[in-house]
């Protein structure tokens, strides 16, 4: 595991853990307590992961809305 620089995306129910790569890689469904579906998090070769792949320079930011 190189870091846990990874952003959170949520909804009170369940969340995912995405790196700044774009690849989701931590998601557990439906809820925080059901199995999970993607685990690259705690296993890079066999925990498999969703990914958007994007060409061309880019630059990612993360910030907190208020009251979410």
């Amino acid at each position: 595991m190189k870091n846990l620089d990874y952003g959170v995306i949520g909804n009170c129910r369940t969340a995912a853990l995405v790196s700044k790569e774009g690849s989701i890689d931590w998601l557990c469904l439906p809820d925080f307590d059901s199995p999970s579906v993607f685990t690259r998090l705690l296993d890079e070769e066999k925990g498999g992961s969703f990914a958007f792949l994007v060409s061309g320079e880019y630059v990612v930011t993360q910030t907190y809305l208020g009251n979410t």
